[in-house]
């Protein structure tokens, strides 16, 4: 069992993320970058920009990270023993580019609530300062804030939205090893600089493990049973990867993927703007 303990339950609850946790073995997070690299070389440019949306719908590996015991029994510790997946997002660096994520919450534009969610971020690679490991301003979780939509050159993010002001002295860096991950909370502020090194930075975010009472209000997502069962049943539930980039897990995902740039690109009409 590895269910969160008490001391990682209260950086958790206090600060708004919990890391690092042993998850993978260096081999089996090498196992998720070579089948990642290889789906990269056989559909090119198909999970470049928007297209790194789900792809653990074509993914065995990331597949198995995602229904991962370990990572199961940590979310337990915070959203309860009814577990549903809700999209995954590859988050690649390659090296000396200039890709960054903007400081920002994920609850702003996600459109899941209540936040009874958490993401988890799993390292495939070693995430470090060098390589623009993720960064957190602990106890930021507390409300929402307000947001910039600057929809800037080199942002990861859709919209480029932007919590201004977050003081650097407080922020604090999660650096992983390959195989470690952190859990953080949907309100909690974080971003993360550039890629650095001679190396790609490979982070795959479940973005993100709900309760099964959460709803989404900005417009329809399908989700998977990963742990216990579905009281609620609010959202269309939907397979399993069953092969490598297999036609039904292709057209699955190309679903998906539109429901959610539906939601990125036109929540902020429903929210109003920020």
């Amino acid at each position: 069992m590895t269910y969160l303990n008490s001391n990682q339950q209260k950086q958790y609850n206090e600060e708004g993320y919990v890391a690092p946790l042993d998850i993978l073995t260096q081999e089996e997070a090498l196992e998720a970058r070579n089948e990642i690299e290889l789906i990269e070389k056989e559909m090119p440019n198909e999970i470049d920009k928007s297209g790194r949306y789900n792809v653990h719908l074509i993914s065995p590996k990331l597949d198995a990270i995602v229904h991962n015991s370990k990572i199961l029994d940590a979310v337990e510790s915070i959203i309860g023993k009814n577990i549903l997946v809700c999209s995954t997002t590859l988050f690649i660096k390659n090296p000396k580019q200039e890709g960054f994520v903007s400081y920002h919450q994920d609850a702003k534009y996600i459109g899941l609530e209540p936040h009874n969610w958490v993401t988890a971020w799993i390292a495939i690679t070693d995430a470090n300062n060098e390589n623009g490991c993720m960064r957190m301003w602990p106890k930021s979780h507390i409300e929402l804030k307000d947001h910039n939509q600057k929809f800037n050159e080199g942002n990861l993010l859709t919209r480029g939205q932007t919590v201004e002001g977050v003081p650097e002295n407080e922020v604090k860096p999660v650096e992983l090893k390959a195989g470690q991950m952190s859990l953080h909370h949907p309100r909690i502020v974080h971003g993360s600089g550039i890629n650095k090194s001679n190396d790609r930075r490979i982070g795959f975010a479940v973005q993100s493990y709900i309760g099964t009472n959460v709803k989404q209000i900005l417009g329809k997502n399908s989700v998977q049973i990963a742990r216990g069962k579905d009281e609620y049943h609010y959202h269309e539930v939907i397979n399993r990867a069953n092969s490598l980039m297999s036609e039904e897990g292709k057209s699955l995902r190309i679903r998906e993927n539109k429901y959610l740039q539906e939601i990125f690109y036109n929540g902020s009409e429903k929210q109003g703007t920020y």
